[in-house]
């Protein structure tokens, strides 16, 4: 990507594609009478008090994008969240379960930790695998990347080295890792377990910045393979011209708006 390119990200909805760059959010939806409806407006931010700060850094980016959630909803009331489902919210509250389940037949060992965090990753395989949900995470990849290469949505590929699949493997490792190490050092209880969910959640990002500055070395690569298999084979499908359009109204409103921030 070229300097001059925006830094873009985004997530899939379940009937279109929320896209947010440095200063706005834009979104686009297909509504169930066919009509493709378009909202935008300002990100909030943390003013950059944590730019410097390695793991809090990417923490609070990622907070500034959960923020926008809400206000997609209120400017567009048709847009439909990715866990915006009743069996994908009965799966998490299955997953929640039977991850307790799991921690009640022994000790909190490395293995059976890392089967607590796999077992978490259900609700979100199920949102990707019923409906259309992978195919608009299609449409967020190769939008984004025909952007970035100049190049047209179809013939983009639907798997893109800044998804956030790539946190997966290295945050579920740091989980497993860190619930183990509070339980020897005699910590217990919710405050405990934010602790390590946060810097799980922290040192993927920090690992995720790294192995995109240093893209080329083999290293990078294999942080990135994991999340590139996800993508691959459950996390994204290849969208219809119809999904394909509806990303591109997204992706036409985030660059009308940057540039007039600009």
């Amino acid at each position: 990507m070229s300097e001059e390119k925006l830094r873009l990200g985004g997530m899939a909805l379940r009937n279109g594609l929320l896209v947010h760059g440095p200063t706005h959010w834009a979104a686009a939806v297909r509504t169930k009478d066919g009509e493709v409806k378009v909202a935008s407006g300002r990100k909030p931010t943390f003013g950059g008090a944590f730019d410097r700060i390695p793991g809090l850094r990417g923490v609070a980016r990622l907070g500034e994008a959960f923020a926008v959630i809400p206000l997609v909803k209120r400017a567009l009331p048709e847009a439909r969240l990715p866990m915006q489902d009743a069996r994908t919210l009965g799966a998490m509250a299955g997953a929640a379960a039977a991850g307790r389940a799991l921690r009640r037949t022994g000790p909190r060992t490395l293995a059976r930790e890392t089967g607590v965090a796999l077992i978490s990753l259900a609700p979100a395989v199920l949102a990707l695998r019923q409906g259309d949900l992978a195919s608009w995470h299609g449409v967020e990849h190769k939008a984004i990347a025909a952007y970035e290469q100049d190049g047209d949505t179809a013939d983009a590929q639907k798997e893109h080295d800044r998804c956030g699949s790539n946190l997966v493997a290295p945050m579920l490792a740091a989980t497993a890792a860190g619930s183990v190490a509070v339980r020897k050092v005699g910590l217990r209880g919710p405050a405990a377990e934010g602790a390590v969910a946060l810097g799980s959640l922290a040192v993927a990002v920090e690992l995720f910045g790294w192995s995109e500055r240093h893209a080329d070395t083999a290293l990078a690569k294999a942080l990135r393979r994991p999340g590139y298999e996800i993508q691959r084979l459950v996390g994204t499908r290849e969208p219809t011209d119809e999904q394909i359009e509806v990303g591109q109204a997204a992706l036409a409103e985030i660059l009308r708006r940057e540039a007039g921030a600009e």
